[in-house]
């Protein structure tokens, strides 16, 4: 008797389902990971085999080879300028960032904290006007809109009077900026590229690993980086919300080489084409003297320099720890590292949005804050629109501010910057300005069994998706 089609089509379905299974287990970075897509797929085949062929198999290590020769180009490039190459001083402090981020302090800095979205894009178009000789502009996210308008206007006439001008955008955060926008760049002289395009398959690249570094860099002089996208949202103008808080810096000094070297690194990555003989990478120290490194974070890396980042802020704290993110979905060792921080008697304060503009990891959360509340820190919710800033203080001498946020995205999948400034008097301006963030904040009080149905029910599910939030 010749089996029906039926037959070979449950045989070739139970042999599809086996290999997805397989190649979960041996490619996941975590258990929990491993152990989330096993059930997934063994629960809901139908929906999770297609969705592990799209984000789940981590073929990016395919391309961390082409990332090394970026690297490597991006270092070349910058010769042996001494923000890259030599620490002017010894920062006993920030040593295991800099072993994290392969890069020295630097010293001669200054660092200006920009509060919302009017202050940094009021700078940032300043800057834009006065540029000379070059433009790298990197966001996550640009809209046609009208900041996104003002934006090209700017960028259109600089390529005009002769200044270089480059834009990365990911293709993902920006999946709504159409081609007619582009061109506009592009005819006017623009060089625009979006590095997930880089990767093959590209569809894959976009769907899961995302650049969501957003920077600034003026003749290699000033620099930008922090938690704003180019869209209207940013300013409090859209749709969800009427309010939105978020923190930029505005960086000058050596520390702006480092930056500019996660640009040059990117756009390599992007285009294959090395910026050898356009950059400046020598900018002077400057007389305030603010010691600084950009730590720049990525699936490529071969440790998990994500997670450790926050590690290693954990570790460091002393007398307190302060948190600000607009999403929490910590891996284990993250977790881990914030709950020992608060048995050791750590100040430990997280700040997260009371509302969310993601459902899935706004409700994952909950399911994370009552081992941190055990422990002894607390949990604030801001309560004034949307709170999209990436920040942590610790104690009264070090700040960190940029764009990774505290869940598994930022951590493994997603790009990320983070400037690490020691200086007490630009860590105190931090800490009044959370101090201004949690005066708007009411603090979490109840445990997930007190909190409403929709929430008990849906954080621990919620949390089955944690590997991917």
């Amino acid at each position: 008797m010749i089996p029906s089609w039926s037959v070979f089509a449950g045989a070739a379905a139970v042999l599809i389902i086996g290999w997805c299974v397989y190649r979960a287990i041996i490619r996941a970075k975590t258990p929990q990971g491993a152990v989330g897509w096993v059930v997934f797929l063994i629960a809901a085949p139908w929906v999770a085999v297609p969705a592990f062929l799209l984000i789940g198999r981590n073929r990016f290590r395919r391309n961390a080879d082409k990332r090394q020769v970026s690297r490597i180009a991006a270092e070349s490039m910058a010769g042996d300028a001494p923000g890259l190459c030599r620490a002017a001083a010894w920062h006993p402090r920030l040593h295991a960032f800099e072993r994290l981020s392969g890069l020295p302090v630097t010293v001669g800095n200054e660092v200006d904290l920009l509060v919302d979205g009017e202050a940094t894009f009021d700078a940032i178009m300043a800057a834009l006007d006065g540029a000379e000789r070059y433009i790298c502009l990197q966001f996550y996210e640009i809209a046609d809109d009208t900041l996104g308008t003002a934006l090209a206007g700017r960028l259109i006439a600089a390529a005009r009077r002769g200044v270089e001008v480059r834009v990365l955008y990911d293709s993902v955060g920006s999946y709504a900026l159409g081609r007619a926008y582009l061109e506009r760049l592009e005819v006017a002289g623009v060089k625009v590229a979006a590095p997930s395009l880089a990767i093959w398959p590209p569809w894959r690249m976009q769907i899961n690993f995302r650049n969501h570094r957003k920077v600034v860099v003026i003749d290699g002089q000033t620099g930008f980086l922090g938690g704003h996208n180019a869209a209207d949202d940013y300013l409090g103008k859209g749709k969800l919300f009427d309010h939105w808080r978020d923190t930029h810096l505005r960086l000058r000094g050596p520390v702006v080489a480092q930056l500019q070297r996660g640009f040059a690194e990117d756009w390599h990555w992007a285009t294959g084409e090395a910026l050898n003989g356009l950059m400046v990478w020598n900018p002077e120290p400057l007389a305030r003297d603010v010691a600084a490194l950009v730590a720049s974070m990525g699936p490529a890396d071969e440790l998990d320099s994500g997670a450790l980042f926050f590690v290693l802020a954990a570790a460091l704290a002393q007398k307190r720890l302060w948190l600000a993110s607009p999403y929490f979905v910590p891996d284990a060792d993250v977790s881990s590292a914030l709950t020992a921080a608060a048995l050791r008697g750590v100040d430990v304060r997280l700040i997260v949005p009371d509302r969310s503009d993601h459902r899935l990891p706004w409700l994952a959360a909950f399911s994370y804050f009552d081992v941190l509340r055990r422990a002894g820190a607390r949990v604030w919710r801001y309560k004034e629109g949307f709170m999209h800033q990436k920040v942590v203080l610790i104690d009264d001498d070090v700040a960190c501010v940029g764009t990774a946020n505290l869940d598994n995205r930022s951590f493994r999948l997603n790009f990320e910057s983070m400037a690490v400034v020691h200086d007490e008097g630009f860590a105190g301006e931090v800490a009044a300005m959370l101090e201004a963030d949690l005066a708007r904040s009411v603090p979490l009080e109840r445990t997930l069994r007190q909190q409403r149905l929709a929430i008990r029910f849906g954080a621990p599910l919620a949390r089955l998706f944690a590997p991917i939030l």
